[in-house]
This record gives C-alpha cells, structure tokens and sequence, in this order.
C-alpha cells in the first residue's frame, strides 16, 4: 500500500502560519526600549586581551623588560629590587606565573590569583612588595615599562588603558613601607 503525502499548502495553514508571525510581532514590539535594545554583553578585559595565552605572553616580555630596566632592575639604586633582580632570578619563572594569574583574575577571567604571602585583600600586593621597600617613582617606571610592553605586543588603547588602571590601582599596596 502506498501513502501519499500532501504537500500543498492549505488556506488554514497559512492562516495559522500569519497568526503565529503576528502574535510574534506584538510580543516584541510590546517589550520596552530599553529591553529591544539590548545587545550582546561585552566581552570582559580577559577576553579582549586574548586569553589567558596571550596574557601569559605579555607578562613574560614584561617581567623580562623589568629584570633589565635601569631604573627597577639589576641596575637599580633600590638595594632590594638590585638583589632581587640579580640574585632571585631563580623565583622569576614562578613570579611570571603569579603575575599571570593576578592579571587574570583582575581582567576578569577564570583563573583565581592567591597571594603567597596574603595582604589586606584577596589581590592584596603589600606584603609580597613590602620587604622591597619600592618607591611610588620606582612604581611608576614599573608602569611605564608594562606600557611599553603593552605597546610592543599593539594592544588597543582602551585595553591599554584598562590595564594600567588595574595596576595602578595597587599603586598604594605596592609602595606601602
């Protein structure tokens, strides 16, 4: 036996068909402005910057950067951040992991940054910082080389900016004596 199967459209499926197009078009066109505006969330500093790859790739150019600086680095008038950066160098690749972490966590991904030794808050910096007695001078090359950095790897402007701000914002942490 064989079936047939219609494929005509009849008068009452299109009317049904227009119904459903209709009553669509009132639901939406009864929602709010504000609501029919919305558009798709912005993407969080973490994803803009590229993930944590590309976050982990400026942070190793940044932290080489430093090491070699006049001003912070292993030519430093600062003793502590002279030691260190001549002395501790064996620490560096676990702090480019800790930086990495920390940017992370500040720009919004999914990573979660634990200070090694705690400050006052979850991304508190002031103890890890403390013993290098770093002035808000020194503080504020450190800026300026992660700005150059910034620009070596040609984040945007507003990333940029982004970036800086969450660093500056610690400035007080870092340079408590």
């Amino acid at each position: 036996m064989t079936q047939v199967v219609s494929t005509s459209i009849t008068r009452r499926s299109v009317v049904a068909g227009l119904t459903l197009t209709a009553a669509s078009v009132v639901v939406l066109a009864g929602t709010d402005n504000a609501q029919a505006n919305q558009t798709i969330p912005e993407k969080s500093l973490y994803e803009r910057l590229g993930g944590v790859f590309a976050i982990a790739a400026v942070v190793d150019h940044f932290s080489d950067a430093v090491v070699k600086n006049p001003i912070v680095g292993q030519e430093s008038k600062n003793p502590q951040l002279r030691e260190w950066h001549t002395k501790n160098l064996g620490r560096l690749p676990g702090l480019k992991f800790m930086r990495t972490l920390w940017v992370c966590d500040v720009s919004g991904g999914p990573f979660q940054f634990t200070a090694t030794k705690p400050g006052t808050t979850p991304l508190g910096l002031e103890e890890a910082h403390r013993d290098l007695r770093i002035s808000p001078e020194e503080f504020d090359e450190v800026a300026a080389e992660l700005g150059r950095t910034l620009d070596f790897f040609k984040v945007p402007k507003l990333e940029k900016d982004e970036v800086l701000a969450a660093f500056a914002a610690h400035k007080d942490e870092v340079t408590a004596r």
